[in-house]
């Protein structure tokens, strides 16, 4: 066998034992996967999860494909918060690549289950108040998100009660009894400074006595509900907006929740806030770390008055509170 015929020989061979190494060295890209965790129950294909919604809608303005740029580990508690610390880590044992969450509960359930995988949360009143993070400025750690904190909004919202609903005396304030009193009693504060008489109530989950919260109410000669952005008080909103008509009570529910049926939506939104938790998740999954991320604050208010329900409960809005609004639910 000539020299020639033997070099190729030795060449062809090596290259076949090259071939499956090079293969091996060239594994398609790693699909980030994101967690989402919410105190929330699990969605489905009559009640979608509208939070998770917008956020998927957020990562799609931004030009990512699900499925093909990122990949949703979700995971919902059912309104039990005792169950988030479980199913936080176990997105932590599927080692995703940062976890989007909803509420100051939810974020310190995460907090606790890693101090490497970045998190980004949303709809947390007072994240320093609640420790979830260090400063708004400077979050530190592997925490960082949006705030719709307004030091303000509870006299806001109060005051606007007042200026719509003038013969009020009474409200009661609807919380949520798995999470702090901070929220509850600044609102309760806010409302003695305006000379209202606040009743604060605090729903139990998973499954309230919402019927049972109205009756406690009405004893207490209550005329108003305002309902704080918390999490049962979330999961239970359109029963909670239903039982109040049904009592012929007006009810103030935070900004985005115009739907389910309350007199006057006022403040920041969920929904703005899912979405810009995605710039957040874009930023966090491009190399930038959540410590270094200022915590951003929701300033965008909305007004909107539901004339259905007015006319169901027997309330007459005054024209210059209707002026003001940025819609007007006929």
């Amino acid at each position: 066998m000539n020299s020639r015929l033997w070099r190729f020989i030795v060449a062809f061979v090596f290259g076949l034992l090259l071939t499956p190494l090079a293969s091996e060295g060239q594994q398609p890209a790693k699909i980030p996967r994101i967690g989402f965790l919410a105190p929330s129950p699990s969605p489905t294909s009559a009640t979608p999860h509208p939070g998770l919604q917008a956020f998927r809608q957020g990562l799609s303005g931004l030009g990512y494909v699900e499925g093909r740029d990122f990949i949703i580990e979700a995971r919902f508690a059912e309104g039990r918060v005792e169950r988030l610390p479980e199913l936080a880590t176990e997105l932590v044992r599927l080692n995703v690549d940062v976890i989007a969450l909803l509420g100051a509960v939810t974020a310190r359930a995460a907090k606790k289950a890693t101090t490497n995988i970045p998190i980004v949360f949303v709809i947390v009143v007072d994240p320093v108040t609640d420790n979830v993070v260090a400063s708004m400025e400077r979050p530190g750690g592997n925490v960082t998100g949006l705030t719709s904190f307004d030091p303000q909004q509870p006299r806001k919202q109060l005051e606007l009660f007042k200026e719509a609903l003038p013969e009020v005396k009474r409200v009661a304030i609807f919380g949520d009894r798995g999470v702090s009193d901070a929220l509850l009693k600044a609102n309760e504060e806010q409302a003695r400074a305006l000379g209202l008489q606040p009743l604060g109530y605090k729903l139990a989950g998973p499954t309230p006595d919402i019927e049972g919260a109205f009756a406690v109410a009405k004893k207490e000669g209550t005329e108003a509900v305002l309902l704080l952005e918390e999490p049962i008080v979330f999961i239970n909103r359109k029963k909670i907006a239903q039982v109040a008509a049904s009592n012929r009570m007006p009810t103030m529910v935070p900004g985005d929740w115009a739907d389910v049926g309350g007199l006057i939506a006022y403040g920041t939104g969920l929904l703005e806030g899912m979405g810009r938790m995605s710039v957040y998740v874009d930023k966090i999954l491009k190399g930038a770390k959540p410590g270094d991320l200022p915590v951003e604050r929701l300033t965008r208010y909305r007004l909107t008055i539901n004339l259905k329900t007015a006319r169901v409960i027997g309330v007459t809005i005054p024209p210059e509170v209707l002026k003001r609004a940025d819609k007007v639910i006929e």
